[in-house]
């Protein structure tokens, strides 16, 4: 008998812990729910994600076949016993501007014909919807004025959105953190904003979805200080380079090209660029931003689903858990579920949404376009299996699954 995924518990120090998988692993492999949702009975989950790119994205299918779709997904989980627990954005809409286009048509279609649509098909499944479908051009980015209109135009959709689940059975709404300037949220005093502009505006609760691998970017944007800068004019004034250089603005980048060749005073340049770079703040994060478990530990319980994903850390990969893996990756179940439990222990923060009651730790496990089948279920497998050390059964609190870690 699976659990209903709304209620909350008393207890907030103690959220409700389920393993589930996103099912982009099928996508132009087993796109039937037919066959994804027997996949996912036969690895050993109750729970999955649906992803969008797995056939039953609004913006290239009709409405017949949604519904035919929703018939199917109702039919076969029931006799599969597993749960549509959330519904999630895929590639087709991570891949455009989006709710951020500078069209203001676009953004209509985006949010009007994607969006409010995929709101109706989660409630369909009693699920929750997960998000990521916008993000900023280069040319709002180098104008601050711009940047923060189209800030502003992104929370009135989220906020919008958050206030028309009135009407239906969708869960929890959560949008995807990300690891560049260009896509917010990417950094954690970033996303702590988004959360309570669109709480405070919609006078409802509205998540984030953590991802382990999405902290892999941040650091290349850290900003340089004065000693820094020294340091790369002289380089650059010695004929050489520095890769992967961060100066933030394109007008920062002028005045440091400048000085490279015209300017004697490196000092008066440095106040120059630094001044600069103070007039856009958004394009800069903290060492803390790249850092995993410092997401997990400040903001997870605000996260009603975490995307799980092997990494070195250096890159955003989708790996499964398999010894291979999991020999150099830095996700770590035990240390995960801890990091989670502290973000319980801090107190309740004003303007926040509520703490979530129940935390999908959600498998998302790309699959190669030259993969070989029976290798991408046998990698599903064995990242089940090891999360299952760590979540023997689903449902359990999270404060229980720690304690029997610590007990070993």
């Amino acid at each position: 008998m699976l659990t209903s995924m709304f209620g909350r518990n008393t207890k907030p120090g103690s959220p409700r812990i389920y393993l589930s998988v996103n099912n982009c692993f099928a996508s132009k492999r087993w796109t039937s729910p037919y066959e994804w949702l027997k996949i996912i009975n036969e690895i050993g989950l109750s729970y999955v994600e649906a992803s969008a790119d797995n056939e039953c994205d609004p913006l290239y299918t009709n409405a017949l076949y949604l519904d035919e779709w929703v018939q199917s997904v109702k039919k076969y989980s029931a006799k599969n016993n597993i749960k549509v627990a959330n519904i999630y954005s895929g590639h087709g809409t991570y891949t455009t501007l989006g709710l951020s286009h500078t069209d203001k048509n676009i953004r209509e279609h985006i949010f009007n014909n994607w969006l409010k649509k995929m709101v109706v098909i989660s409630g369909e499944l009693d699920a929750g919807l997960g998000f990521y479908c916008h993000a900023f051009p280069d040319s709002i980015l180098q104008v601050p004025e711009a940047y923060q209109q189209a800030e502003k135009e992104l929370f009135a959709y989220l906020t919008e959105l958050a206030s028309s689940t009135d009407d239906n059975r969708t869960g929890c709404l959560s949008i995807e953190q990300m690891y560049t300037p260009h896509q917010i949220p990417w950094t954690i005093l970033g996303a702590r904003r988004l959360l309570k502009e669109v709480k405070n505006s919609s006078r409802k609760d509205f998540y984030i979805t953590i991802d382990s691998g999405h902290q892999t970017g941040q650091r290349k944007f850290i900003r340089p200080g004065s000693e820094r800068l020294k340091e790369l004019l002289q380089i650059y004034k010695n004929g050489g380079r520095v890769p992967n250089l961060w100066l933030g603005p394109k007008t920062a980048y002028e005045l440091f090209h400048h000085t490279v060749t015209y300017t004697k005073d490196g000092n008066i340049a440095i106040q120059a660029i630094e001044e600069e770079m103070d007039k856009y703040p958004y394009l800069f994060a903290g060492y803390e931003d790249g850092d995993l478990y410092l997401w997990l530990e400040k903001l997870a319980c605000y996260s009603p689903i975490i995307h799980l994903q092997q990494t070195t850390g250096n890159s955003s990969p989708h790996l499964p858990f398999t010894p291979e893996f999991n020999e150099k990756g830095i996700v770590v179940g035990d240390k995960v579920l801890k990091s989670i439990l502290k973000s319980y222990d801090l107190a309740e923060e004003s303007g926040m949404p509520a703490k979530c009651s129940k935390i999908y730790l959600t498998l998302e496990i790309f699959s190669g376009t030259a993969e070989i089948n029976e290798d991408i279920l046998f990698n599903l497998k064995e990242s089940v299996k090891y999360w299952r050390q760590f979540i023997p059964e689903d449902g359990l609190p999270l404060a229980e699954l720690v304690e029997r870690i610590s007990r070993g």
